[in-house]
């Protein structure tokens, strides 16, 4: 008995072993469709990891702004000694002024100690500059300033720590 090969033949292609072999590479070695599948199952994943260190980095960059800008506020306060009945307000507006980019006044909580006594909110008014908190700026004695702000930790409208909040203190002796 003899036995006879079987090709197949497709139109426009040559008959033979050559011709054959390379159309079954053709078919086997396309991955082009396999690699669009993987890149569509990783790429929601590969967003989230991308958009986490960027609000990372945005809530690093708003910690970084608010402790810069309670130092110039301190550093300010240290030296407004005899300037003004309102050092806390003075204070707070630096304090605002050094942070352009953190949503002041609705948000931002201050505390002051100035010689031992402690003053909320942004304000700490007196009627001369040798009384109330005031007069509480003595030369050589540490003015403490501590500005709390909520940081915004959401991603696709998930907040992630609603209850975070950044705290800021600095301390200067008084000038």
């Amino acid at each position: 008995m003899q036995f006879t090969k079987l090709t197949a033949v497709l139109p426009g292609v040559r008959t033979g072993t050559r011709s054959l072999d390379k159309l079954a590479r053709l078919r086997t070695s396309g991955g082009g469709g396999q690699a669009l599948l993987e890149f569509a199952l990783c790429l929601p994943m590969l967003l989230l990891i991308v958009t986490g260190i960027m609000t990372f980095g945005i809530a690093l960059n708003s910690y970084i702004e608010l402790t810069g800008a309670v130092s110039i506020g301190a550093r300010l306060l240290a030296v407004s000694r005899g300037q003004t009945t309102d050092p806390c307000a003075t204070t707070a507006t630096a304090v605002y002024n050094a942070a352009p980019f953190l949503t002041p006044t609705s948000n931002m909580k201050f505390t002051f100690v100035l010689n031992g006594t402690k003053y909320s909110g942004a304000s700490c008014s007196s009627t001369s500059t040798t009384t109330g908190a005031a007069g509480n700026l003595v030369q050589g004695q540490p003015a403490q300033v501590t500005a709390t702000y909520p940081c915004n930790v959401s991603v696709y409208g998930f907040n992630f720590a609603p209850t975070c909040t950044m705290t800021a203190q600095t301390t200067e002796l008084v000038q």
